[in-house]
């Protein structure tokens, strides 16, 4: 049947069909199978990810079309993303380097990234800049890549994730602007103060993680799960993260399907939430003075839920 394949185009519509008809279940970078397919195979055949439609019709050679139809059959037999079997996954416009070491780059965030966090940092100077629960280091790197007068920080609790962010930091070539460090959240952060802090921690809940599809298992569990109401992380990052702001400070926080717990649960907390290209997808951004304002009720809320 494949051998009737010939051309790129063949294999990447051949490929979205496998997976449709396989039912796989996107949202690893790509929310279809025809996007996923076309970075399969374009990965595969070391072509750049925007190649011109031009070269729809180049034949693939018998050596290039055993390698695509592997990878088309094992993103179909281990459910694996296909940012881990090609290796890559692309985030706010850069290449960053994907492995199980850390969740699959994916984050509404990236648009707030190329859109210069606008309007909540208009008039905000930044120097410097925290990526919370970094993982691959993709939010922070990026943030730096687009804003070469920004200092950023990266900090995680996983020692794995921090080795595959401190790789992307060299990848992306800034070494000289970005650092890595351990951290429970803000524990080994004491004294550091940040104009903007942006976090994409775990959020999903405990019934949430036993019902997700097999593509997920291949994450690893720690930056994923986040107590029976999704917010483990969210409401500590609420209580310290005035400590670490600068007086006209931001901190922009990434809660997914939480957010209905959290408006639940504070519901006078004047949480800014973001709107992008495709609607609403669970990320607010707050200013330190209503943090501060606002710091016994989030107290309470951490104390008692």
């Amino acid at each position: 049947m494949t051998a009737e394949l010939a051309t790129i185009i063949d294999f990447i519509r051949y490929g979205a069909s496998r997976f449709g008809s396989a039912a796989l279940t996107f949202g690893h970078s790509y929310d279809n199978a025809l996007d996923e397919a076309t970075h399969l195979v374009l990965h595969t055949l070391h072509l750049p990810h925007d190649l011109s439609p031009n070269y729809a019709q180049a034949r693939l050679t018998a050596a290039e079309k055993k390698s695509v139809l592997a990878l088309i059959e094992r993103r179909v037999r281990e459910r694996k993303p296909v940012a881990y079997l090609t290796g890559e996954a692309w985030f706010a416009g850069l290449k960053f380097k994907s492995d199980t070491r850390a969740l699959v780059p994916r984050s509404p965030i990236a648009e707030m990234i190329l859109n210069g966090f606008s309007p909540w940092l208009d008039g905000v100077p930044v120097r410097r800049a925290l990526d919370l629960c970094t993982g691959s280091g993709c939010i922070g790197i990026a943030m730096a890549a687009h804003n070469p007068d920004w200092q950023v920080d990266l900090a995680d609790i996983s020692d794995a994730a921090l080795s595959l962010a401190r790789e992307n930091i060299v990848f992306q070539d800034v070494e000289e602007r970005v650092r890595a460090c351990k951290s429970d959240l803000f524990s080994t952060l004491k004294g550091e103060v940040y104009d903007l802090i942006v976090s994409n921690p775990p959020y999903v809940t405990e019934q949430e993680f036993a019902a997700l599809p097999p593509e997920y298992a291949h994450e690893p569990a720690l930056g994923l799960k986040a107590g029976d109401d999704g917010l483990d992380f969210a409401l500590r990052i609420l209580d310290e993260a005035p400590k670490h702001l600068s007086a006209d400070g931001w901190l922009i926080v990434e809660v997914g399907e939480s957010e209905r717990a959290l408006t639940k649960l504070l519901p006078r907390l004047p949480l800014n939430w973001i709107e992008f290209e495709v609607g609403q997808m669970g990320v607010f951004a707050i200013a330190r003075s209503d943090l501060v304002k606002h710091a016994k009720s989030i107290r309470t809320a951490l104390k008692t839920r």
